[in-house]
Order: structure tokens, then sequence, then C-alpha cells
């Protein structure tokens, strides 16, 4: 029996969508790290119960600290963006949390730029408290090794391809590291990482998306926990392509899930089609009740992902709406940025 929510919001589910492509379905992913990060500094002494913990969100981070503050008796401060909405507003409150919420900004890399700088502001003030860092501190890998053994114990040890964002690289990077690590598993995992054009992440700053910003899958502003050289191939795919994928895996397959995992489900078939000897995994981080009216409600503008086709690339400069696809092959970091060990 769980001990706390935070515990059963954290813990997937795996559907079998059809012979060979499996969903790996979160309530809430990020709560798997918050939860194991939180528990992992209070077990090595570096904060006690009572003590406050910082970091910055749009989102759905925010509700995963709250939830493993109150599991384990801490104080909770969140920077958010304006797109923290009023439903999670209102539970943040009710959980204790305190929310600053920025004023609304048009430019992601601005509106994220804003809010470290108020993490600064607020570190400066109360130098006691304790600053998450989710986008550069690797203990958020820690949550993900069970998460790892749940995907072995289903779908055994054969040849394997995961898909999904690479977001701050704590999840996907994080289940291919301890997938590829298990003793008496097979070392054949591929990484298939997702991002968004106008992520620097992997080099699509330059390419905009004329509606948004997948949240959660890409950064206007370097990581230092994505490592790089665990991704062996990169799909880039646009809002209305994500939008396609998640009305049609709610459509065929009844999984109502956020616009990210749309964009994981269309690279995930396309995987499939390329390699009939692989399962292949795709992470669903959250439902999508965020994105009733931003995606669902457009459902009748969704075409079908039979036509969708990733154009192939062999360098960033080449990428182009609405999908682009590359082999990474499991390189570092060109900018030389650190990636956690």
């Amino acid at each position: 029996m769980d001990q706390h929510i935070a515990e059963a919001v954290g813990r997937p589910d795996l559907v079998r969508l059809d012979d060979r492509l499996v969903c790996l379905r979160f309530e809430t992913m990020k709560a798997v790290s918050a939860l194991a990060a939180v528990r992992h500094l209070l077990d090595t002494g570096a904060v006690r119960r009572g003590d406050t913990l910082l970091d910055s969100s749009s989102g759905i981070y925010a509700y995963a600290l709250a939830l493993a503050c109150h599991r384990y008796g801490m104080r909770c401060h969140i920077v958010g963006s304006a797109t923290v909405d009023r439903t999670l507003g209102v539970q943040l409150a009710v959980l204790g949390a305190t929310l600053e919420r920025m004023e609304p900004c048009d430019d992601l890399k601005l509106d994220q730029k804003r809010r470290v700088e108020r993490i600064h502001e607020i570190l400066a003030e109360h130098p006691e408290y304790h600053w998450m860092r989710q986008y550069h501190d690797d203990v958020h890998y820690l949550g993900y090794r069970a998460v790892a053994d749940r995907i072995r114990g289903a779908v055994g040890d054969g040849p394997l391809t995961l898909v999904g964002g690479v977001g701050s690289g704590a999840s996907t990077g994080a289940l291919a590291r301890y997938l590829r690590a298990a003793p008496g598993g097979s070392a054949d995992v591929e990484l298939v990482g997702v991002q968004p054009y106008g992520s620097v992440t992997f080099g699509a700053e330059h390419v905009g998306d004329p509606e948004i910003i997948i949240a959660g899958i890409g950064s206007s502003i370097p990581f230092g926990n994505v490592a790089h050289e665990l991704y062996d191939t990169l799909h880039w795919i646009s809002f209305d392509a994500a939008l396609a994928g998640g009305v049609d895996l709610l459509r065929r397959h009844a999984v109502f899930a956020g616009l990210s995992a749309g964009a994981g489900y269309l690279a995930a078939r396309h995987e499939r089609g390329r390699a009939p000897d692989r399962t292949v995994v795709f992470v669903a981080a959250d439902t999508g009740h965020r994105y009733v009216d931003s995606v669902y409600a457009r459902h009748r503008e969704a075409v079908p992902v039979e036509g969708l086709v990733p154009r192939e690339v062999t360098a960033a400069a080449e990428l182009s709406l609405p999908w682009s696809r590359m082999r990474w092959n499991r390189r570092p970091d060109p900018r030389g940025v650190r990636a956690c060990g």
C-alpha cells in the first residue's frame, strides 16, 4: 500500500497498443524524480525536514515538488511561469506551497531567464533555501531506476527502443542509462529523443514553430543534465504534428495524454516500422487535461497520422517543419556543455 498519494500518481502504467508498441503512461511523471530527489537529499543530510525547497517551473514540476514536500514535511517555493493555470495554482496553495507567478511573456527564453534571475534573488534573501535545480542536477535521475526495472519486467530482455521527450534529460536519459546497465539484461537499448522546433538542446533554435514550443520536451536555454551521448536518434516534431499524434492516440487507443505524448507516439510508430525485430516503448508523461482547449478541442483539424512522415536529415541546418529525423549516434554535446554523470 502506498504511504502517500505522490507514490501513486508517479507510478506508470504499461499499456500494450499492439504487438510491438507499448505506452509508458504516467499521471504525473516528474513526481518520480521529485520524490526520489527529496528523499536522497534528506538521507544524505543535504536538507532537513522543515527546510524550504526552491525551484522554477512552468507547471508539472511545481506540482511534483509540492507533492514531494508534502510527503516529507518540507516547505516548497515555486517561481512559476504564466502557464501555471488556476487549477494547479489552487492545488499548490492548498498543499502549502508558495507560488510566485511571473508576468506573461511571449518570449520563452526571456521567461526562463527572468525566472532564473528571480531564483537568484530569492537565494540572496534566503541562503538557507535549497535550490532543486531540476534542469542541472543529476539527483533527478535517481527515481527512474524502478521505472526501468518495471519496463524490463514487462517487455522482457529483447531488443528495445525507448522513445520520449528529451526535456531536462532526467527521464529518457535516466531510463536508458538504467536499462542499459541492468544486471542480466540486454544492452541492446536504443534511445530516441523527441524535441520541439526552437529548442537549443540539439541545435534547433534557428527553426521556429508558428504555434508553440511543446512544454517539457525542449528548452530555449542550455540544460546541464542532458547527456547527449545517450541518444541514438532524434525527432523534431511541430505542434500541428504532435496534435495529430495526440488525437490519434486517443481515438485509436483511448489513451488521453499530453501533447508531448502525441509527439512521442508519432516517433514511436515510425521507429517501430523501421525495426520489425524491436519492441518500442514511448513515454506519455502526463494526462491530456491541460490540453483540452489547445489540442483536443481542435481534433477536427488533426491530419491523419498515416500521411505524416519525417524528413531525414544529417545536420541541424537541414531541419524543417513539420517533422525531421536525424541519427545522433550517441555523440557528445557539440557545445561542450557538461552533462551530468
